[in-house]
């Protein structure tokens, strides 16, 4: 699992990463240490859109961390993960 989230951090996109487990432990390791804007326990990573997340449409995908452009305060200087937790669902 340590070589599986260092392969992670060299040559991921910080977009979206999954674990597939029944082991919780790992699932919140996996959680607290990959550094993507949506990490998924045991489900699909179509689950990765502003709709399924509450965002509504998207309008555009940013893979950095600081998207503001100009002026910036505390809301434009924060990012967010979104974790998702699931039993094998998929989106269709």
């Amino acid at each position: 699992m340590t070589e599986a989230m260092d392969h992670i951090a060299a040559y991921g996109s910080d977009h979206t990463d999954i674990i597939i487990t029944t082991d919780m432990d790992r699932a919140d390791r996996f959680i607290r240490t990959v550094s993507s804007s949506m990490v998924a326990v045991n489900a699909s990573t179509r689950f990765n859109d502003g709709g399924e997340l509450g965002l509504g449409a998207e309008i555009g995908i940013s893979t950095s961390k600081l998207h503001a452009f100009g002026p910036m305060g505390l809301e434009e200087l924060t990012s967010t993960k979104f974790v998702v937790r699931g039993n094998g669902q998929i989106r269709i």
